[in-house]
């Protein structure tokens, strides 16, 4: 029994969801598009506005897919109505963020040159250098999974070290810490 799956999508306000005989189920919201291909052993309807996902065997994969594709259903929903953000800290020395032209974003990061990423159209950014603090670059999508890569592929050129924190951390991350070397005596 899937606890997840056998939930029910409930269908705000302004969102269209469609099904196609293709298995392929469609959201529109106000933040956006999105579309997802489901698989044959599981079957979507639309009824009363909610989403039911159910599965057609008891198999351990068609179980497994049951609650996969009612949690991915679910996250397109709340993207294209709420929108997601993840918010990230850039910690150490001389570390800054800049939004550049193009959805360009230039991070300094310690290394002898900036590192650039061009995000995708759908990922918003946003950088604030506050003197005293430091650097939080805000990413909003309404697709969870594209915001979620990004957040991490970011992450991925500084990662935070054990030592002293330094690195690209998420806002609320905690990190463990290593104590270091004693000192000689």
């Amino acid at each position: 029994m899937s606890r997840i799956g056998n939930l029910p999508v409930a269908i705000p306000s302004g969102v269209e969801v469609n099904v196609n005989d293709e298995n392929v189920v469609s959201v529109k919201g106000p933040l956006g598009e999105l579309t997802q291909q489901i698989d044959q052993d599981i079957e979507v309807a639309i009824e009363d506005g909610n989403v039911n996902v159910s599965r057609k065997g008891e198999t351990k994969r068609q179980k497994s897919m049951h609650g996969l594709y009612r949690s991915l259903v679910n996250n397109m929903v709340e993207g294209v109505s709420k929108g997601y953000e993840i918010k990230l800290e850039l910690v150490g020395v001389g570390y800054r963020a800049e939004v550049m032209p193009d959805n360009v974003l230039d991070l300094v990061l310690g290394f002898s040159h900036h590192t650039y990423l061009q995000l995708p159209h759908e990922v918003k950014v946003e950088a604030v250098s506050d003197k005293r603090s430091n650097p939080i670059v805000t990413l909003k999508s309404h697709d969870k999974q594209l915001i979620g890569q990004v957040a991490a592929k970011i992450r991925s050129f500084r990662a935070p070290e054990p030592y002293k924190g330094k690195g690209i951390k998420f806002v609320g991350e905690e990190l463990r810490r290593k104590a270091g070397k004693a000192a000689a005596k």
